[in-house]
């Protein structure tokens, strides 16, 4: 039996569609490779979102060659899109796909019969990744992947609901809908125009695969990744407030910066007051919500002020947990041309600035749930403290809780008792 080994870098949507690669060389009968184990064939699924991304997936595709003598190794992604007569040059790459829609038609020309609807597994742990949206045309200053990825595709609801049932039915108790632009789930499907403000035709379609997923059989919870704050919909905010229990009072809104001056040089679509709108709308309509967020600090022309209004947004809205990026030029990008540098100092120094004012608001938003009955995903057990198992609430927040191993893989009710070290202790309220 030929073995196989994977490696992945970057998103959601990349893990996903790794799987999706595996699963059906799976049916060609390739099997795992076993650590140490030489792998017959090496598929990479690669990232460009940085420079060093790049770098990376470089250097990993010249170490599995070397350390799986004789190996054919197979390059995906977006690195694999942006520069595929690269990816082809490197020791032991025998093919590269440059699209990640012909996925399936690669592995139909690799020999299978019929390429698969979508996975039926993802790995040994009870969260899945499902990819419902690919593409995007936001074409933000600062980032490569529309250039990697332009087309809009989404994937029917019937599709995807019997693909989630599937993965429920094996266990798994939290699904993440993925995709590279969530927001625009639906658009190419009915006809929306993106350069129209005013066509909302399509906007409901995340809200309806939602309220589909709300009543399909199993124990289970569905988790929402990164969208933008702006499409958040009044119908998507309706699904969410009205099935609490099956859809993850958590939105990981698209921020970057709180200053309109620095959003209008991001081309970001919306301002900052608007963001603040959205957010509100959002924290109105749901209860207690976590919002989470990215920022770019340092963005070429970033003034003091630029600054100080970032952290007076992220302030208003009470982030429960901000990713903190310091700017780097991506060479291809509007950005990577841009003049009125920030010195790597001042970058430095308004980091972390502000992830002293992120680990305040995120304490903050920890003991607004203390005396709350949280639904915990439990994940594992707490290293060497023996009794003590970790997991994931529905609103994002680590939490630590006794328990016996048999919990883990399984949805448990815990009170939130008192803030600890990076997160909430639990106690089950089935004790």
């Amino acid at each position: 039996m030929p073995t196989l080994k994977t490696v992945t870098l970057g998103c959601k949507v990349n893990q996903y569609e790794t799987q999706y690669a595996r699963e059906g060389l799976a049916r060609l009968g390739y099997r795992d490779a076993a650590d140490g184990e030489t792998a017959d064939l090496c598929l990479v699924n690669t990232c460009t979102v940085t420079a060093e991304a790049d770098r990376k997936s470089r250097k990993l595709i010249r170490q599995l060659a070397r350390e799986n003598p004789g190996t054919r190794i197979v390059v995906m992604g977006c690195y694999a899109t942006r520069k595929p007569e690269e990816a082809a040059s490197l020791p032991g790459v025998v093919d590269v796909v440059t699209d990640k829609r012909d996925l399936p038609d690669w592995l139909v020309r690799f020999g299978l019969a019929e390429a698969p609807a979508g996975i039926t597994f993802f790995g040994e742990r009870s969260r899945a990744y499902v990819k419902i949206q690919d593409g995007c045309r936001m074409n933000c200053a600062y980032c490569i992947i529309p250039k990697t990825r332009p087309v809009l595709q989404s994937r029917p609801i019937d599709e995807v609901v019997g693909e989630i049932g599937s993965l429920v039915e094996r266990g798994y108790r939290e699904i993440v809908l993925t995709g590279i632009h969530l927001g625009h789930y639906g658009v190419d499907l009915d006809g929306v125009d993106l350069d129209d403000a005013t066509d909302t035709a399509g906007t409901t379609n995340l809200a309806r695969l939602l309220r589909r997923l709300a009543v399909l059989d199993g124990e289970f919870r569905v988790r929402l990744s990164s969208i933008e704050a702006a499409e958040v919909t009044d119908e998507v905010l309706d699904a969410m407030a009205e099935h609490p229990a099956r859809i993850c009072p958590h939105l990981h809104v698209s921020m970057q910066s709180g200053s309109d001056a620095v959003l209008r040089r991001m081309r970001r679509r919306w301002t900052g007051g608007e963001l603040l709108d959205h957010c509100r709308k959002i924290q109105q309509r749901l209860d207690q919500p976590a919002l989470t967020t990215d920022v770019i600090v340092g963005f070429p022309g970033e003034t003091e002020a630029d600054f100080e209004a970032t952290c007076r947004a992220v302030e208003e809205v009470g982030f429960a947990k901000i990713h903190v990026f310091r700017f780097s030029p991506r060479p291809g990008t509007a950005a990577a041309e841009m003049g009125d540098r920030v010195p790597a100092d001042v970058q430095r120094e308004r980091a972390a600035r502000l992830a002293q004012i992120e680990s305040r608001l995120r304490t903050a938003y920890f003991e607004s749930l203390l005396g709350r009955d949280l639904e915990v995903l439990v994940e594992g057990t707490a290293g060497d403290r023996s009794g003590t198992l970790v997991g994931t609430s529905a609103r994002y927040v680590p939490v630590e809780l006794a328990g016996p191993t048999e919990w883990i893989g399984r949805l448990v009710c815990v009170k939130a008792e008192k803030v600890v070290e990076g997160g909430i202790w639990g106690k089950s309220v089935d004790e």
